[in-house]
């Protein structure tokens, strides 16, 4: 994968002029070309610079059997080879420009990333134009990527026991919807995707109408909207993808799983399900993650890393879903603390939020750090450009970024205790072990 997703987050109340000074929805310009590709453009004039991000409605979550991995697998094959540049071009000709560019996979979608500078607009649009209209799928390069990927799903499972234990209650976590697989694949379809796989799910999901492109920095919305006119709306439109019918059902009753690896403690994740972003609830859990594990004071880490030696490590993570996704409680054991007795430790400091709340000093505190983190990517270019597409995409308008400040502020200590005493139940949990392997 060729970058993680830059999460968004938020910065402090005293904060909030100086950010609303510096962007306000109406800043934001918007159109959407003649062939359903949508442009959220936001002028920036304070560094020499711009970026591109293009956002597509593509992830693991539109794959079936036989076919996972292909969403990753095209994050790879966008960089090798259009119609009028060669494998690799994409890269060197970014980089003589003196840009460059990145990429995400997530289950949800696909995330293409450029910063150049703004001399290079034209360019910038020329390649993304070309690999969306012409990308060669060419079978050499597609069995050298296949063996990359490949290479790259079995590092990353030895390298990361948060990725091997994810994946295995992942799949146990889900046992209908299309989150049950891994965002790489699973090796025999990666082995197995044929030619035909490959040119048809590209023509299906690689439509300029399930794109929404954000364009912020040193350019004019004019500038923007004349070159996607001449080298985006080009681009025949197709039909829609179909929309995912496959609902999963509620769970009703904890479901565990055991792996082992030469490991020297055992790891635990604790996975939740939890409502699709943009729900309700979306604030009063994102702030419940912080108040868990966010800062050496936040009710996990310091009970079980700073006070004791139960856990070396903890942390906690929601992503954005389009669909109800799940909310994970990862810890590495300490020396001589067993899977069991570390989980109940976790189970312990969740409880006692269910029971009893937490204090207003408590969520004060994680409040500020959310506004922080807000304000502080807002004074980016590059995380403007992530935080529009991100709210476009998962909140329905990127407008709702700017309301973001208040749905934090307005939580309440019973908020927290109500959405901790809703999802965080027995009946909705699974578990994974990661042991350390047995000796012979």
């Amino acid at each position: 994968m060729r970058l993680r997703k830059l999460l968004f987050g938020a910065a402090m109340m005293a904060g909030i002029g100086m950010a609303n000074a510096q962007s306000k929805p109406e800043d934001v310009k918007t159109f959407t070309l003649g062939n359903g590709m949508k442009f959220l453009v936001l002028e920036d004039h304070s560094i020499p610079n711009a970026n591109m991000y293009l956002f597509w409605k593509v992830g693991s979550r539109n794959e079936v059997h036989g076919i996972t991995g292909l969403s990753h697998f095209f994050e790879h094959m966008m960089f090798n080879g259009s119609k009028n540049y060669g494998p690799k071009q994409f890269d060197r000709l970014m980089e003589a420009n003196g840009g460059s560019n990145n990429a995400y996979t997530t289950e949800n979608v696909t995330v293409y990333t450029d910063w150049f500078q703004k001399d290079a607009l034209e360019t910038i649009f020329k390649l993304e134009s070309d690999r969306i209209s012409d990308l060669t799928i060419d079978p050499k390069m597609v069995e050298s990527e296949r063996g990359v990927v490949l290479s790259e799903r079995s590092t990353g499972l030895e390298n990361s026991n948060y990725r091997l234990l994810g994946e295995l209650v992942q799949s146990v976590a889900y046992q209908e919807h299309p989150y049950m697989f891994p965002v790489i694949g699973f090796e025999s379809d990666i082995k197995s995707w044929t030619q035909s796989d490959l040119e048809n799910y590209f023509k299906t999901y690689y439509s300029p109408n399930n794109a929404t492109v954000v364009v912020v920095g040193d350019v004019t919305v004019d500038q923007v909207r004349k070159l996607a006119d001449q080298y985006m709306a080009p681009i025949e439109a197709r039909g829609l993808p179909p929309k995912l019918r496959t609902v999963e059902p509620e769970q009703n009753g904890e479901r565990r799983v055991t792996t082992y690896k030469d490991i020297t403690t055992p790891n635990v994740l604790l996975s939740y399900h939890t409502p699709q972003t943009g729900h309700e609830d979306y604030y009063a859990l994102d702030l419940f993650s912080s108040l868990l594990t966010s800062g050496n004071s936040s009710r996990l880490v310091k009970s079980l890393v700073m006070d004791t030696t139960i856990a070396s490590q903890v942390y906690t993570f929601m992503s954005e879903d389009f669909d109800p996704g799940l909310f994970n409680v990862y810890a590495i054991a300490g020396d001589s603390i067993s899977a069991n007795d570390l989980e109940k430790s976790i189970l312990e400091q969740i409880d006692s939020v269910i029971k009893n709340g937490v204090t207003a000093n408590e969520l004060q505190k994680v409040k500020n750090q959310k506004l922080m983190e807000f304000y502080r990517s807002m004074e980016t270019i590059n995380g403007k450009a992530n935080s529009m597409g991100t709210y476009e995409v998962f909140f329905g308008d990127f407008k709702k970024m700017y309301d973001a400040p208040k749905l934090y502020e307005k939580v309440t200590i019973e908020d927290i205790k109500r959405v901790a005493a809703k999802y965080f139940t027995e009946r909705n949990r699974t578990v994974g072990y990661l042991l350390p392997e047995k000796k012979a």
